[in-house]
This record gives C-alpha cells, structure tokens and sequence, in this order.
C-alpha cells in the first residue's frame, strides 16, 4: 500500500513568524522561476522553390540558408525533396554559415526542391551583465572586429564612434551608448528593398534603412571603438498560425561582455515599432529596454559574418551576406540582387 502523507503532526507546531518567513522564501522562489521561464514557439518551416534558370541551362546551382539547433533553437524533422541530381548541407570555412546545398546537371524541364523542418524557438535574454569586466583579447575576436567591404571602420565611421562612446571605458558602457544613439538617431526607411545592404559609410550620413542597415552601423560603430559586434543573420515566424514569410527576413546584433559572453540586443525593432505603430520615442520606452538585452521568441537564427564565400563555393562575387536564397547558372548569378525574389521561391511556415 502506498504511504499517505498526512501533514504535520498535532503535536509538532512550527513558530508562526517562521512560518511567514517559509511563504516569502516560497513566493520569491516562485516569481524567479517564472521570470526565468522563457518564451517560446513551435513551427513547421517550408522552403519550395521551382527555380527560373534558362531551360537550355547545363549546371544549375542553390544555396539555401540552413538553420542549426543551438541552445536558443531547436531545429528537427527537416525533409528535403524534389529533383536535384544532387544535394547536400555544407558549412563555410569562415564563419560556419550553413546551407543547404542542390544542383541541376544536364535536367530538362522544371528544376524543383521543396526543404522542410520544424523548429522550436525560444526567447533570449541576457541580463545579467557584470558591471566589472575581465581583460579580453582582440586577437581571439579578431573577426567581430574587423572591417568589411562596405564598412571600413575610419573617416566618419571613427569619428563618429569616438564622439559616441568619448569617456566610456567598459564593453557595456560602449555597448548601451552605442544602442542609444542607434535608437535615438537611426530610422526605419519603409522603401528600402529587403532588410538593407548596410552600406555604412552613406548610412551614417542618411541615418536611414532597416535592419540590416541599421545593424550593420550599430556593428561598425562598436567595431571602431574596440568592442567586439555581430549581427546575427534570420527570419521571423510571423503573427498567426500559418502563412507565408517569403519576405520576413530579419537581423539583430550581439556584442561581447568580458566574463559573461555575448549580450542580444536589437535596436531595429525598436525603430520598426516606432514607424509601424506610430508612437514616440518616449512611448517606445519598454520596447527600448527589452531590445537591450533580449530578444522575442519568434525568430529563426540562421549565421552571421560579411562577404561570405559558400561551400561549395559560388562563382559570382562574395555575398554581402547569407540570410536570402542564391543561385547560378552556369557559373552566372540567377540573383538580379542579393534578395533573390526573381528565381523563383516561397518560403511559408505553420506553427504546431
């Protein structure tokens, strides 16, 4: 027979000011628990292409941006088909960006692939930065230093980070003065196509773009200033229960913490909140201070770097970066620019 547990036993009193004691504990135990419990999403994610390549076409080629689990994301389930004489999934020396890789040799007629996975996404916080700070070497973070093709970390984009963090001596005082002014500064530019090239020598005098752009600044900033910065290239699973997301790509930002590790933060939403819902900077004030720090639940991150080489690797130009699908044909880009919206993809998603 099981044991019944019956209490506390009438003989056994516990004093009454322990026993209030024991409900705080509990309660503060709770609350902690349920703020450490974090968000999350499940969806299934389809990626269908009937790629537009000339018929005549003797070797056609598609990369496909390839999600990988990592403690935020849980990626499962994935089935690819469809008519490729070959496919693959490779990572890229330089950053370990994943693709999902298929080729077309000498195939008459429709060239297909449909590429499907489930992922289970959570929120990201990272809040608990220490307020002191570890030495760091710059040799080891040399890449979430460096200056890109579009982005050469001197003249203006120097100057510019000097006046910004000018008597900010840690990371995370560099980092949140730097996102301030990102916020305060920079806008959501309804016109630019795609999520932006990130061109930051004219970025910093337009101010203008989104999230690409947006991010590419806030990391060149931090980047000039010492302070190692990345963006992390995705896309968001929408509103809703399913649809399509052909075009909901977007890009955030990590910086370094010496002691702590990578920080989220996201001032892009912040600015996109702010044109979308047509609220001042004042009434986007919890958005401000969530971005710093955290990120939402419903994002899929893909890689991160610039001028990125694929594997196997593209005969067209470095790509700016990986977060839209790329094709060739016969040695020449199918791409009319690094969106890709001409060669022929739909990107949809259910949540499960």
């Amino acid at each position: 027979m099981p044991r019944k547990y019956r209490g506390l036993s009438p003989s056994f009193c516990l004093p009454k000011k322990f026993l209030a004691l024991l409900l705080i504990a509990c309660s503060v135990i709770a609350v902690s628990a349920s703020a450490a419990i974090a968000k999350e999403r499940r969806a299934e994610v389809t990626y269908s292409v009937d790629l537009k390549a000339p018929a005549d076409a003797k070797h056609v080629r598609i990369w496909l941006p390839y999600p990988m689990s990592d403690e935020n994301q849980e990626i499962t389930d994935v089935v690819v088909t469809g008519n490729p004489t070959a496919w693959g999934i490779y990572k890229e020396g330089a950053f370990g960006n994943a693709a999902l890789y298929a080729e077309w040799k000498d195939t008459k007629g429709p060239r297909t692939l449909t590429y499907t996975f489930e992922v289970l996404r959570r929120e990201r916080v990272t809040r608990d930065i220490p307020t002191s700070e570890l030495p760091f070497s710059k040799t080891e973070f040399r890449k979430e230093l460096a200056a890109t093709r579009l982005a050469d970390l001197k003249g203006r984009e120097k100057a510019l980070a000097e006046k910004i963090t000018a008597g900010k001596k840690t990371n995370r005082e560099k980092a949140f003065a730097i996102y301030n002014w990102t916020v305060e500064n920079m806008f959501r530019d309804p016109n630019t196509k795609g999520c932006g090239l990130g061109e930051v020598d004219t970025l910093v005098r337009t101010l203008g773009g989104k999230c690409g752009d947006i991010h590419s600044v806030y990391t060149a900033l931090a980047r000039a200033s010492g302070l190692p910065a990345r963006e992390l290239f995705g896309i968001r699973i929408p509103a809703g229960k399913e649809g399509d997301m052909t075009k909901a790509q977007h890009c955030w930002e990590e910086w370094y913490s010496p002691g702590y590790g990578w920080v989220v933060v996201d001032p892009a939403d912040v600015r996109k909140a702010i044109l979308e819902k047509k609220i001042t900077l004042e009434q986007a004030k919890p958005l401000r201070e969530y971005y710093f720090g955290a990120v939402d639940e419903s994002r899929i991150a893909i890689g991160t770097g610039r001028d990125l080489v694929l594997n196997p690797p593209q005969a067209g130009e470095p790509l700016n970066y990986f977060m839209y699908p790329y094709a060739e044909a016969d040695g020449k880009p199918l791409n009319e620019d690094l969106y890709g919206f001409n060669i022929g993809y739909k990107i949809t998603f259910r949540e499960i």
